[in-house]
Order: C-alpha cells, then structure tokens, then sequence
C-alpha cells in the first residue's frame, strides 16, 4: 500500500496501524436509501473518496475507486453487493457533489452547532489516539443515536473513530440507478454496515479513523 501509517507511537507494535485522515457524511432519504461517504485526503491508499449505501430493503452495497480499496473496505466492513466505479467529489462553499457510477449526489451543509464547535477543540494529535476513543465511546453513545467510536471490524481487525468537526447536513437531491432518492431524512433505520452506524441526524465529520490490522 502506498501512503502513511503510524510509527507505532502507541498500541502494540506487532499489529499495523492504517490511518485515514479526512471527512464522513451519513444522511437518510425519504426514498428509504441511507448514505455513508468518505471522503479521505489521506490514507494508505492515497487520496480516495468511496460510497456505502444501504437501501429500504436492506441491501447494502459499497461503491469504491478501485480493486485494492474495494478489497480492503469491504475485508472491514459488511456489504451484500461491492462496485468497482469512478467515484468524484466536487466541494464548493457548503455544497458537496458527488459522482458515483450510478448515483448522482448533492448534498449541503448548515452552520456548526454547540458539538461541532467543541469538536474543534480538540488536538489532531489527541484525536488520533485510540485511548481517546475509549474516551468518547460512551458519550458519542448518549448524544449521537446509534454512533460508536471503536469497536471490533471484519477480518479480526479493530477500529477507532476520532472526530474534529461536525456540521449538520441541511439538505439532498440526487438519483441511484435513475430513480430520485427523495428529500434529507434521518439515518433510520441505522445502517449495518459495521459496529456503528452514522448519527442518526445527517451529519458531515471531521474525522480520523484509525484501523488496527490483526496479527499475523
């Protein structure tokens, strides 16, 4: 893999630690389809951008740039249905869009609120501990429904969730596979497709996400 990692400045130095720096938007629709992107300016694999969507009847599917982060993501996480497509993301002002093979996305974000502006505060370098994680767990369990900040992934791997920013997501439009995903709703039912789900309010993070691989 190409990229970045830890040097091991905490854990056990026998597992490999992968890092992923950048932004996560969860966000429901009426349609029934929930939405979790990721939209990563630094990670193992370099720059990427992948799409998990869960829809009404309960197929969840990945959508990722290439072979290797396809393999990779869906070793972590659980899908019933893994695309290989071209995935782009265009940020202008609050606006996000976001092209993915067949889905065609538009998202915008409103001002930072109270959690967001807290999330600010805290030290990159504080974020990316694990130990930190253990630490916010059980409050990211009490205010944000259905969000974990570690717990056990695919492949004997475990993850930790270290967040920076959050702002609401405002509003949505968009088509998968030529049919209209509706208005913003919540991200409910929670999506399935690891330990946690994305806050239950659409919402983009600030996040890094730190992935321990299982020895041997």
């Amino acid at each position: 893999m190409r990229g970045w990692s830890p040097s091991a400045p905490y854990g056990d130095p026998r597992r490999r630690w992968l890092c992923f720096d950048g932004w996560i938007a969860g966000m429901g629709t009426s349609s029934g389809t929930r939405i979790v992107l990721g939209h990563w300016e630094r990670s193992p694999f370099g720059a990427f951008s992948d799409v998990m969507l869960e829809r009404a009847d309960g197929e969840r599917l990945l959508l990722a740039p290439t072979r290797e982060v396809a393999d990779f993501v869906s070793g972590t996480y659980t899908f019933d249905t893994v695309r290989v497509v071209p995935v782009g993301v265009g940020v202008t002002d609050r606006t996000w869009t976001v092209g993915a093979g067949s889905l065609d996305l538009r998202f915008t974000t409103g001002r930072r609120q109270l959690l967001g502006l807290a999330l600010r505060a805290v030290p990159g370098a504080l974020a990316r501990r694990p130990a930190w994680s253990a630490v916010t767990d059980p409050l990211a369990r009490l205010l944000l429904s259905g969000v974990r900040t570690r717990g056990s992934a695919g492949g004997g791997r475990r993850e930790y969730y270290g967040a920076q920013d959050l702002l609401p997501v405002r509003a949505v439009s968009g088509t998968f596979e030529g049919t209209g995903l509706g208005v913003l709703a919540p991200v409910e039912p929670p999506v399935r497709f690891g330990f946690g789900s994305a806050p239950a309010g659409p919402a983009l993070t600030r996040i890094t996400t730190t992935i321990v691989l299982a020895s041997g």
